[in-house]
């Protein structure tokens, strides 16, 4: 065999540790950019944009992409066994690719990646061909979520906005409180550790950034105490604020 159709020398020069971060960005042959992530058996690579291992389906950045078009063609149309498979094979690859962004700090792009796959969920929950399928991607979507959420957050924190981060911990924890309801899953909610991590982290950057509670915080607090009157006001503010957003938008 080649010397150098073997891995030896680039093992030996990054081993691996469990509780190491396992992720870097270097330079490939032609100059780009790919990340490398570092696991047990081997190491990883990556492509920075695009789909994962650099494939274009049918001339598209990923099959997200083409599927979209297909579906532009013929809307209701249902996905068969072959891309189900290919499907799924993308989602593990922006899965590896979002949590390599994460451990890199890149948190505007593991916000994009995060997004691609809560996309394609929802293009597999409306084409899917059988419900146990579609279970198997939903049960995920708190957890791609959450790692929305904290990237957003992180990031509105990079830009000086702690308003902003606890505005986007907000809504994730409103959308995984709805998956969890479509799931069936409400009792879950309350105690599960994805929604007290950001919980915590929204409490963290309230007290770190000094940020007051949100009207919608301040009344959902008020029905809790049954303080109706100031719940009244509170929710006269709120209305009066959206109605100033929506007339200052058109």
């Amino acid at each position: 065999m080649n010397s150098k159709q073997h891995l030896d020398h680039l093992l030996k020069e990054w081993p691996f540790e469990a509780e190491g971060l396992g992720v870097r960005l270097v330079k490939g042959d032609d100059g780009r950019d790919v990340i490398q992530v570092r696991v047990d058996l081997g190491i990883l690579q990556l492509e920075t944009s695009g789909r994962p291992d650099g494939i274009q389906p049918e001339g598209h950045d990923s099959l997200l992409s083409m599927l979209l078009e297909k579906e532009q063609e013929t809307p209701d149309f249902e996905l068969d066994d072959e891309t189900c498979c290919d499907i799924d094979a993308e989602f593990v690859q922006f899965y590896h690719r979002r949590m390599a962004w994460l451990r890199l700090q890149r948190f505007d792009l593991a916000v994009r990646d995060a997004e691609h796959t809560l996309a394609l969920m929802d293009f597999c929950k409306e084409h899917s061909p059988y419900e146990e399928w579609t279970f198997q991607h939903e049960q995920h979507r708190a957890f791609v979520l959450f790692h929305l959420s904290q990237a957003s957050a992180l990031l509105a924190i990079e830009r000086q906005q702690p308003k902003t981060a606890i505005s986007e911990i907000e809504s994730g924890l409103e959308l995984i409180a709805e998956n969890y309801e479509e799931l069936g899953w409400d009792e879950q909610f309350e105690n599960d550790e994805l929604v007290e991590r950001l919980r915590a982290m929204r409490e963290s950057i309230r007290t770190d950034y000094e940020v007051a509670p949100t009207l919608a915080e301040q009344l959902a607090e008020a029905v809790e105490l049954e303080q109706y009157e100031l719940a009244a006001k509170l929710r006269d503010r709120i209305d009066s604020e959206q109605r100033n957003h929506h007339s200052a938008s058109e």
